[in-house]
């Protein structure tokens, strides 16, 4: 029996694909819910299954290229099932960032908690709101799909360093630019 190449999956592919460290294409699956399995994501980056920590990064980096976001939940998601977790803030962090100069232009990019690599521009835009009672910042950078990376202290503190003053909006903001955009970091008081 001939299968239809719009609906046929080669897992071979999706495998190879999930090796050469690109995320699966789960925007395009559409599988059954299954229910809800008991893993969580911290705030802190990390992933927890029946409440202890997943020690392999391999197995982070699997499970991390396989999630997705529907509204304010959050999957794992292959051709045939889709499962649902929790995750306390943002479902990856941002630990690491180089900041390059090329052609006169500037670039920030981020190493995220499963080792992905996000260069700052249009589409993976920083956003900082304000949390808590203390207004305390709360930066985080778009990743894919929906799914966003919250950028830890030490980063967000070196973003700071980089930043810039500019008149926007009639309004003082610090913010940096990277790739031709600039992007707002708060209003400076």
């Amino acid at each position: 029996m001939k299968q239809n190449s719009k609906t046929s999956v080669d897992p071979f592919k999706i495998v190879s694909r999930i090796k050469g460290g690109v995320p699966a294409p789960v925007h395009l699956w559409n599988p059954p819910f299954c229910g809800d399995i008991d893993m969580l994501i911290a705030r802190d980056g990390t992933w927890y299954h029946e409440g202890k920590p997943i020690r392999r990064p391999a197995m982070v980096q699997l499970f991390s290229s396989i999630l997705l976001r529907e509204d304010k939940e959050y999957f794992l998601v292959t051709p045939v099932e889709k499962v649902r977790i929790q995750v306390e803030d943002c479902p990856f962090l941002v630990t690491q960032m180089e900041i390059f100069q090329r052609e006169g232009r500037q670039s920030i990019v981020f190493t995220i908690s499963n080792e992905e690599m996000v260069t700052v521009d249009s589409q993976h835009s920083i956003e900082v709101e304000s949390m808590g009672t203390g207004n305390e910042p709360h930066p985080i950078v778009h990743v894919r799909n929906g799914l966003n990376a919250l950028i830890n202290r030490a980063v967000f503190y070196r973003l700071v360093e980089a930043a810039e003053e500019m008149e926007l909006d009639g309004e003082s903001v610090l913010g940096v630019w990277s790739e031709g955009f600039f992007f707002s970091l708060g209003q400076v008081e």
